[in-house]
């Protein structure tokens, strides 16, 4: 969408809140011994008294309140009350809402207390990568530009990026143009960035894998090679200077 109006605005900015207070909370919540499902529950009840629906679940029909993916696990995991969480595990929470009509998008991998099996050099790059590509958006700059970066970031680090997953618009629906905001430099696409305009930046870093494919649940995405992902997303205001991020308050460049 495009912000026209305060009250579009305000309605952004809280919706933006209620995502990255729940981001950051379930991070914080997360343990091990706790089943996804636990901690699914967790964020879902925080989005309910903040007056916020779970996105993908009023959208898509999607079996949980949030996405929760645990190491080979890319993306779309379904929450499960078999799924027990461990020292060690990376952990992907995805979180979008709906508040008042307007949505909003964010997203943050972590390792779940201590490094055992070194994920953190992936996860550190993710964010520093996305950190980057944030801070180089502007009105007027190519979106595949900004893929270039994140190819590019990747690469430096001895990583790859998923070709099939991608940043997006955001605002009145979960899902709005641009819809291929994506993490390498797609040359096909000449489009811009445009001033106001509210998009979620995701970048989708991996050890192995170029492509994300679908089990047979309908949801859960792993790597076509195999490895690891983390994954990190803001959703901003495009300007003519740097963008406003408007979920912040997660936490994830901290």
């Amino acid at each position: 969408m495009s912000i026209t109006k305060e009250s579009e605005l305000i309605g952004m900015q809280k919706v933006s809140e209620a995502v990255a207070f729940t981001l950051k909370e379930m991070r914080n919540y997360a343990k091990p011994g706790m089943s996804t499902k636990q901690l699914d529950n967790y964020g879902g009840n925080i989005l309910a008294d903040l007056g916020a629906k779970s996105a993908p679940y009023v959208t898509y029909g999607f079996p949980g309140w949030t996405c929760i993916s645990v190491n080979n696990e890319f993306c779309h995991g379904i929450p499960s009350e078999k799924h027990i969480l461990s020292e060690g595990d990376l952990v992907n929470i995805d979180v979008s809402a709906e508040l008042n009509g307007f949505f909003s998008d964010n997203g943050g991998s972590f390792v779940l207390g201590a490094d055992l099996y070194q994920h953190q050099k992936l996860i550190d790059a993710s964010k520093e990568i996305l950190y980057k590509a944030i801070n180089q958006i502007r009105s007027g700059v190519r979106i595949s530009d900004i893929g270039h970066t994140i190819e590019t970031g990747a690469k430096k680090r001895g990583y790859k990026v998923i070709r099939n997953l991608a940043g997006h618009g955001v605002g009145r629906s979960l899902h709005e143009e641009p819809s291929e905001i994506t993490n390498y430099k797609d040359r096909l696409n000449f489009k811009k960035f445009k001033k106001n305009s509210v998009v979620a930046i995701e970048t989708f870093i991996s050890t192995s894998s170029s492509y994300a494919q679908t089990l047979k649940d309908g949801w859960t995405m792993v790597g076509n090679q195999g490895g690891f992902m983390a994954q990190h997303e803001h959703t901003i205001i495009v300007t003519d200077n740097e963008p406003i991020i408007l979920t912040e308050m997660n936490g994830i460049f901290d």
